[in-house]
């Protein structure tokens, strides 16, 4: 059984910095997922955002999430739920513009915390686009930039908990998709599981672990990349016993950015096959809202169909 990478971000500054290089390729091009530790984002600061994400759903989110799964009758269900995910969850936006201000119910150290975290979140995520970079052999700050649009990248994160669940057979935590974005950064519990990928035609656990971020890769830097790196069906299996907290921040593309294949990584030859569209990631995200649960291949042969876009 082959084992989920992990990997050792503080050896990037060190000698074993070419095989740890190595196992960061390796993960992109043959899981799409992989687990950081040392990455530096201090402990005392990720203890404190569990302590006060389980504080915050226990306080303003389990009542509803109750109230919900009662009126749509889901603890006596008899057959399987497709329309529908075991999960609570909100989203906060950090750039261009935060709406955090706007979100009713964060107390003031919740809504402090968070913003000092996506701080750090997004610096990992920009020396993590510098890593893939140079494993790609695409010149300094290529990825960055091919985000950038015309205010910079979006970013945030969505705050989710996945309650115990009766039928986990019949409900799943999170439907099988892949993420439409850019690299997505997630902070998850360590003790209660449910997260997996699917790989092989297998399904494989993303292993709690603490104080460790998952990284994933999604849909457009498997554009850009121009298919070396892919983005992964992955979802979350309910669980039985305990809450399970899920932290995924998601650096993505800014709205108005233009989205096509890295020319660096298109085969001179094979130009006219480029088998990847160019689109405007706003348009992409439109399709998405309504696709999210199904394959990813005809949402690019759609945004191939829209036509030529016109590059300033």
């Amino acid at each position: 059984m082959e084992t989920f990478p992990v990997i050792d971000l503080s050896k990037l500054s060190g000698e074993e910095r070419k095989p740890t290089m190595e196992m960061i390729q390796d993960a992109c091009e043959n899981w799409g997922f992989f687990e950081l530790v040392n990455h530096g984002i201090s402990h005392e600061l990720m203890d404190t955002v569990e302590r006060l994400t389980k504080e915050h759903y226990k306080k303003c989110m389990e009542q509803r999430f109750k109230e919900m799964v009662a009126s749509n009758g889901l603890e006596a269900v008899q057959s399987e739920i497709n329309d529908l995910d075991w999960e609570s969850t909100f989203f906060l936006r950090h750039l261009p513009v935060s709406n955090m201000a706007e979100i009713p119910d964060l107390d003031e150290e919740y809504r402090k915390t968070m913003k000092e975290f996506a701080v750090e979140l997004e610096k990992l995520a920009e020396q993590f686009l510098e890593v893939l970079c140079e494993n790609l052999g695409l010149e300094k700050g290529y990825l960055k930039k091919a985000f950038y649009g015309s205010k910079g990248p979006t970013f945030g994160t969505k705050v989710s908990n996945y309650p115990p669940c009766p039928k986990p057979d019949l409900i799943k935590g999170l439907r099988a998709h892949t993420d439409a974005g850019g690299i997505i950064l997630l902070f998850q519990d360590d003790k209660v599981s449910g997260l997996q990928l699917l790989k092989d035609g297998q399904w494989f656990d993303v292993p709690p672990m603490k104080h460790s971020i998952v990284i994933n890769i999604g849909d457009q830097l498997e554009v850009i990349t121009n298919g070396k790196y892919k983005s992964v069906m992955h979802r979350v299996i309910a669980q039985t016993d305990g809450t399970r907290m899920s932290l995924a921040s998601f650096y993505n593309p800014g709205s108005d950015a233009v989205i096509y294949p890295a020319p660096a990584l298109v085969e001179k030859e094979a130009e006219k096959s480029q088998v990847y569209p160019k689109f405007v990631f706003e348009d992409y995200m439109k399709l998405y809202a309504g696709l999210k649960f199904q394959a990813k291949e005809p949402r690019f042969e759609a945004m191939k169909a829209m036509g030529p876009i016109a590059t300033a």
